[in-house]
């Protein structure tokens, strides 16, 4: 795999039964590149190891005066040289391919898995904590990926270079021998306490994150309610907290990298006191304690290989296991049926009983906005992440039945097609990052061209804010950059822009949650005109309790207690319908004369209708 050849055609399914899996799953996929880095490891090392014999024969040749021995060790000199090079270079190369396919892998998997899971990933993980997986913990895998052939190639010399030592110079080489495994291993008593610092820090860092997320999310209602010290206190606190976890944590850290700079001067002085008393009693020429000497000082390159790749799994290990915990998240899996080709027909809930009939607009009234968002959720084959509290009105259980598409249960087919299907436009969309054009260019069944959605969306004064921040010339607004989530926008052009999107992509079964709550109410009834007009012959659910949308629905159903109360239009439903009119007209006297004119639809939606929000 190289780097050209990214993003990866398939990133596999990944072992998350624990941290440690996952690692070990990572390293299995790319065997043929940790190969690789591993030959030309054993280059670049065993051509490093080497250096010494010609280095002990120069010395040796200088003393008994040779000039062929000098000569001769000069040339080995050279061939090392060209060898050190040559494999640092590849190995280089090869061991941050590995880093970044590794870490792009673990990206694409996560991706995979926020698309799978949908608006639930957030509601069990913290936003923040998905951060810093998606960041900072696959940093650290990296890390260790891209060592793993550095370690096994520094070993497999050290090994080679104690052998050699005692095979060479038995009494110097029993003492290299014995002191290189305590040097390897000194470290390691430390680790575990360096590691739980490092996730002490990593967790208040990513509480500072989230704060200041949240904090600059809501910045435009706390200067309304005035809480911006509150707020900016609250981000100090944490900020101070997460810095005295850095400073407890880089102490640690420091005391490790001093045992590693003394244990390894300690051996490198013990075998040159050695080998000086040694050459004294004449058991050892000069050229091969410098020999001896050499090979010591090059040992202290493998070991530091050591101690950094334990470093790096002690990172990386609780780094696997946070991502283990987010990409082992699931939805019924499905996939038991294979339709033989699109889902269509009506949309049936069996839980609350509704019935959206195919090619109607639908609109569900539900009077709790918590209980249309967990209807909405069903509706798109989003089933409940946990068991929700039995007094809470419209919940339902994880083991409920699947929602029907025609007669079909969604969690029995397989997830692309019941998200082809059925697309769910949530009551606070998100707008990533990009232009115009970015935005809308979607997976589509091209029958909804992008200026039709735009103009059925109402979005022509976005365009025309657009047009005049667009970079380009000629002002297209196609060229505009949206800032992140939208911020740069109000709250009715994002969910403009958001409906717009929704019917680009013109599935076949359509579920918006409250897709007017910040916009006017002239705004909403073109909207309600242009959504109906749009969507003609395609299914559309719309939760709401606007009676500007409610009065353009083919079927209006009224949920009562999570349960099918009543299901008629809009108008029927206001005179016969006491407990639906009250909702509707936020009137807390559900027993007014249905002939009541204060209960006329347009006087109602003047009335009650939301003022758009200003940027």
């Amino acid at each position: 795999m190289q780097i050209r050849d990214l993003p990866h055609t398939d990133p596999g399914e990944p072992d998350v039964r624990s941290g440690g899996s996952l690692l070990l799953w990572l390293h299995r996929t790319q065997l043929g590149g940790q190969i690789k880095a591993l030959f030309w490891g054993l280059v670049h090392t065993g051509a490093q190891a080497t250096f010494p014999v010609p280095v002990g024969l120069a010395v040796q040749a200088v003393v008994d005066r040779s000039g062929s021995r000098l000569a001769l060790a000069g040339g080995l000199l050279a061939v090392l040289g060209a060898l050190v090079a040559l494999g640092d270079t590849m190995l280089h190369r090869a061991s941050v391919t590995n880093w970044i396919t590794a870490v792009a892998r673990m990206q694409q998997l996560l991706a995979r898995k926020a698309t799978d899971m949908g608006s639930a990933l957030t509601r069990r993980v913290a936003s923040g904590e998905i951060t810093a997986v998606g960041t900072g913990d696959l940093e650290k895998i990296g890390w260790l990926v891209e060592g793993v052939s550095r370690f096994g190639a520094a070993a497999v010399t050290s090994v080679g270079v104690c052998v050699a030592l005692m095979l060479y110079q038995p009494a110097l080489g029993l003492v290299v021998a014995a002191g290189a495994p305590v040097l390897a291993l000194a470290v390691l008593p430390l680790l575990p306490h360096a590691t739980r610092r490092a996730d002490a820090q990593r967790e208040k860092a990513g509480r500072a994150t989230e704060l200041a997320s949240d904090t600059v999310a809501g910045l435009r209602v706390l200067r309304g309610i005035g809480g911006e010290d509150l707020f900016l206190d609250r981000y100090r606190t944490a900020s101070q907290e997460q810095r005295r976890a850095a400073i407890r944590s880089a102490r640690m850290w420091s005391l490790i990298s001093a045992v590693q700079v003394a244990l390894p001067g300690l051996l490198l002085v013990a075998v040159v006191w050695y080998g000086v008393h040694l050459a004294l009693q004449g058991r050892i020429a000069v050229g091969e304690l410098v020999t001896v000497y050499s090979a010591v000082t090059f040992l202290l390159f493998p070991l530091r290989h050591f101690e950094e790749t334990a470093m790096a799994y002690s990172f990386a290990r609780p780094s696997a296991d946070r991502a283990a915990r987010v990409l082992a998240l699931t939805r019924p899996t499905g996939g038991r049926i294979t339709p033989d080709g699109p889902l269509t027909g009506d949309l049936h809930d069996p839980v609350t009983g509704l019935t959206a009939a195919t090619g109607r607009l639908t609109a569900v009234v539900c009077g709790d906005p918590d209980a249309a968002g967990r209807l909405a959720d069903r509706l798109g084959g989003h089933a409940p992440d946990a068991e929700p509290p039995a007094d809470e009105p419209g919940a339902t259980p994880p083991d409920s039945p699947s929602v029907l598409l025609g007669g079909i249960p969604l969690d029995d087919v397989p997830r692309d097609t019941a998200r082809a299907a059925v697309l769910v436009q949530d009551k606070d969309p998100t707008l990533l990052s990009g232009t115009l054009g970015e935005l809308l260019d979607i997976p589509a069944s091209g029958r909804v061209d992008a200026a039709d959605a735009l103009a059925a969306a109402q979005c022509g004064d976005v365009l025309a804010a657009l047009a005049q921040a667009s970079d380009d010339a000629s002002g297209d607004p196609g060229t505009a950059r949206i800032t992140e989530r939208g911020r740069s926008l109000s709250g009715g052009q994002r969910q403009r822009l958001a409906l717009a999107r929704s019917l680009v992509a013109d599935p076949e079964v359509l579920v918006l949650d409250e897709p007017t709550s910040a916009v006017d109410a002239h705004t909403e009834a073109r909207i309600a005109d242009g959504l109906r007009a749009l969507r003609t012959g395609r299914t559309t659910v719309v939760l709401t309790s606007s009676p500007l949308l409610l009065d353009r629905a083919d079927q209006v159903v009224f949920l009562r207690d999570g349960v099918l109360a009543a299901a008629a239009p809009h108008r029927e439903l206001l005179r016969t319908c006491p407990a639906y009119r009250s909702v509707v007209t936020r009137d807390a006297a559900p027993s007014a004369l249905p002939g009541d004119d204060r209960l006329r639809p347009a006087d109602t939606a003047a009335r009650t209708a939301p003022i758009e929000e200003t940027a």
